[in-house]
C-alpha cells in the first residue's frame, strides 16, 4: 500500500511540475513542487478521494493567488522602476536648477558689485560737481570783476580816443580851409566841431564840419577823426551821414581822418563805402600844403 502511495506521490509531483513551469520560472516550479509533494505525502495516508481533490483545489487556487501576486509584484516593479526614471529625470531637473540658482546668485553678486561702482562713480561726479560748481562760482565773479575792470579801462580808452580825436581836429581845423579846397574844389565858409540836432529832438556830434560854396551853391562836408578807425566806425559814420542827408535834404561829401587804417579796414572802406574818403592824417597835412587845384 505505501508503495502505491509512493508511486501515485512521483506520478502527482511530476505532473504538479509540469504544471507549475507553465506558469512559474523553474526554481519556482520546484519550490512549489516540493511543498506540495509533501503536503501531498503528509495527508496521503489521511485524507479521502474527496478530501484530496478539494485539497488538491486549495493548491490550485493557492497557485493561482500565488502567480496573482508574482503579477502584481511584477507590476509593483514596473511602477517602482519608473518611479526610479521619474526621481533620475527630477534630480537632474534639481540639479540644473541649482546650476541655474548658482548662476542668478552670481549674476546677483556681479549686479551688486556694479551697482556698488555705479554709486560710487555718482559719488564722485557730485563731488567734482560741486567743485566744478564752486569753481564756477569764483570764475562768474572774476568775470565779474574783469567786466568792471574792462569798463573802467573802456571808459578810460574811450576818454583816450576822444582826446586822440579831439587832438586831430583841433590840429586840422585851421587847415580844413586849403584842404576842402584842393581837395573838393570848394570854398569853406564854416568850419567847426558841432552838435546838430534833429526835428525830433536827437542828435549827433560832428567832429569836423563844414559849411562850403561852389558856383553860389551851398555844400555840406562832414568829417570824422579816429585814431585807427575800424569797420564799425565806418558804419556808425555811414548811419550818421544818412540821418544828416535825410533831415536837411542835401547832398553831401564825407571824409574819415586817422592814423593809420589796417589793410582789411581800408579794403572794407573801398568796397562797402565808396562815398566815404579817408585820409592818413600826414595826407591831409600834405594835400592842404602842396596839391593844386
Amino acid at each position: 500500500m505505501e508503495k502505491i502511495y509512493y508511486n501515485m506521490i512521483m506520478t502527482n509531483t511530476f505532473k504538479i511540475y509540469e504544471n507549475l513551469k507553465k506558469t512559474f520560472d523553474d526554481d519556482s516550479a520546484k519550490n512549489l513542487t516540493s511543498i506540495l509533494s509533501q503536503i501531498y505525502e503528509d495527508v496521503a495516508n489521511t485524507v479521502t478521494k474527496v478530501e484530496f481533490k478539494e485539497l488538491r483545489d486549495i493548491v490550485a487556487e493557492l497557485a493561482e493567488a500565488q502567480k496573482r501576486t508574482e503579477q502584481r509584484l511584477d507590476s509593483l516593479t514596473i511602477k517602482v522602476g519608473e518611479l526610479a526614471e521619474a526621481q533620475k529625470r527630477t534630480e537632474q531637473r534639481l540639479d540644473s536648477l541649482t546650476i541655474k540658482v548658482g548662476e542668478l546668485a552670481e549674476a546677483q553678486t556681479r549686479t551688486e558689485v556694479r551697482l556698488g561702482e555705479l554709486a560710487e562713480a555718482q559719488k564722485r561726479t557730485e563731488q567734482r560737481l560741486d567743485s566744478l560748481t564752486i569753481k564756477v562760482g569764483e570764475l562768474a565773479e572774476a568775470q565779474t570783476r574783469t567786466e568792471k575792470e574792462i569798463r573802467g579801462l573802456a571808459k578810460q580808452v574811450g576818454g583816450l580816443s576822444m582826446a586822440v580825436g579831439y587832438g586831430i581836429e583841433d590840429k586840422y581845423i585851421p587847415i580844413m580851409d586849403d584842404f576842402v579846397l584842393k581837395q573838393y574844389g570848394v570854398v569853406a565858409k564854416t568850419v567847426e566841431r558841432k552838435f546838430i540836432e534833429y526835428k525830433d529832438g536827437t542828435y549827433d556830434e560832428i567832429n569836423l564840419y563844414i559849411e562850403a560854396e561852389a558856383d553860389g551853391k551851398k555844400i555840406y562836408i562832414i568829417g570824422e577823426s579816429k585814431a585807427q578807425p575800424g569797420k564799425k566806425d565806418f558804419d556808425r559814420f555811414d548811419t550818421m551821414l544818412k540821418r544828416f542827408k535825410n533831415n536837411f535834404n542835401t547832398d553831401l561829401k564825407a571824409f574819415v581822418i586817422g592814423y593809420q587804417f589796417s589793410p582789411e579796414v581800408e579794403k572794407y572802406a573801398k568796397t562797402e563805402y565808396p562815398n566815404i574818403d579817408f585820409f592818413k592824417t600826414y595826407q591831409i597835412e600834405r594835400i592842404a600844403k602842396t596839391k593844386n587845384i
